[in-house]
C-alpha cells in the first residue's frame, strides 16, 4: 500500500524581520562626544571674547533685580493722565512738646475729649471741652484700676476708650504727686498710655503736663511738679504720642502759678485758667 506524502507549509507569520539589538555602549559614545563637543565650543567662546564671563555675571544680577517687588505704583489722576504714586513713607515725626500752631475751632473739642482726676474736672464747666472723664478718685498711679462713671458704665479708662474711639484723647493725671511714689505713678502711667496706643494707634494722644502750684508746701513744690513733667514728656516720646506744656502756659515770670490763675476761695484754678487752658490747646494741636 502506497503510503500519501504530507506536505507543510510554513507561514510568512513565523518568518520575522532580523532583531536590532540595543548596545549601551554605543549610547555612552554619543553622550561623550556631545559632552566633549559643548564643551569644546564654549572653551572657543570663553578664549575668543574677554567678556564673555562678565556677559554672564552682569545676566544673573538682573535677574535677581527683576524679582524684587516694586514700591512705586502708577494712578490716574481725575483726568485720566498717568501719575507716578509715591513711596509709602512713615507717620511724621513727632515734635515734643507740640509747637504753637494755627488755632483750631472750638468744634475741635466735638471729637475730642479729656482724661482727668481733681485737677481739671470742671474743665467743661468754664470751656467749650464738654467731654469729661474721671472722679476724685483718679489719679496717675490708679489710672489702670480706678473705675470712673459714663455711657459705657462704671469701667476704667481704659475700657472706655476702647469703646469710644475718640479722635483726640487729653489726658492730664497727678493729682497723687507728692503722696505717691514718683516712679510708681509714671510707670502706672506709660502702661495706660502704651496699652491706648497700641489699641488704638490711629487715636491722637496728647499728655497734658501738670499746671504750677501757687506756691510751694511741705508735700508738693513747684520743683516736684517739673520733675514730673520732665518724666511725661520721656513718656511721651518713648511711646510716640504728644505732649503738651500746660505747665509753661500758666507759669508766672516767678516759676509758680500765674496769680490770675488761682482762686483762693475754692483754692483750685480759677475760670481763668481753664480758658487760659482751652486756648493753648486749640493753638498747639499736631
Amino acid at each position: 500500500m502506497e503510503k500519501k506524502g504530507t506536505v507543510h507549509h510554513i507561514s510568512n507569520k513565523k518568518r520575522g524581520r532580523p532583531k536590532v539589538k540595543f548596545n549601551f555602549m554605543m549610547l555612552v559614545v554619543i553622550f561623550a562626544l556631545s559632552f566633549m563637543s559643548c564643551f569644546a565650543l564654549y572653551m572657543i567662546a570663553a578664549n575668543t571674547n574677554d567678556d564673555f564671563l562678565d556677559d554672564d555675571e552682569d545676566k544673573i544680577v538682573v535677574q535677581e533685580q527683576a524679582t524684587e517687588p516694586e514700591e512705586v505704583t502708577d494712578a490716574t489722576d481725575e483726568n485720566g493722565e498717568a501719575v507716578t504714586a509715591e513711596p509709602a513713607t512713615n507717620a511724621p515725626e513727632i515734635v515734643n512738646p507740640v509747637p504753637q500752631s494755627e488755632a483750631v475751632d472750638e468744634s475741635y473739642f466735638d471729637s475730642s475729649c479729656l482724661v482727668t482726676d481733681s485737677t481739671l474736672l470742671k474743665m467743661g464747666d468754664y470751656t467749650a471741652f464738654k467731654d469729661i472723664i474721671g472722679n476724685e478718685d483718679l489719679n496717675a498711679i490708679g489710672c489702670n484700676d480706678v473705675k470712673v462713671e459714663s455711657n459705657y458704665g462704671t469701667v476704667t479708662v481704659y475700657q472706655i476708650m476702647q469703646l469710644k474711639k475718640p479722635v483726640n484723647m487729653y489726658i492730664m493725671l497727678g493729682s497723687d504727686l507728692g503722696t505717691s511714689s514718683e516712679d510708681e505713678m509714671i510707670a502706672a502711667y506709660t502702661n495706660l498710655i502704651d496699652n491706648l496706643h497700641n489699641y488704638l494707634p490711629d487715636m491722637k494722644i496728647y499728655i497734658m503736663q501738670l499746671p504750677p502750684a501757687a506756691y510751694d508746701t511741705e508735700v508738693l513744690t513747684n520743683e516736684m511738679i517739673n520733675s514730673y513733667n520732665s518724666r511725661l514728656l520721656a513718656v511721651a516720646r518713648n511711646a510716640g504720642v504728644y505732649c503738651i506744656d500746660t505747665n509753661t502756659a500758666l507759669k508766672s515770670a516767678e516759676g509758680v502759678l500765674a496769680e490770675e490763675y488761682w482762686d483762693a476761695e475754692s483754692s483750685a484754678l480759677s475760670a481763668e485758667a481753664y480758658k487760659a487752658i482751652s486756648d493753648y490747646i486749640r493753638t498747639h494741636t499736631a
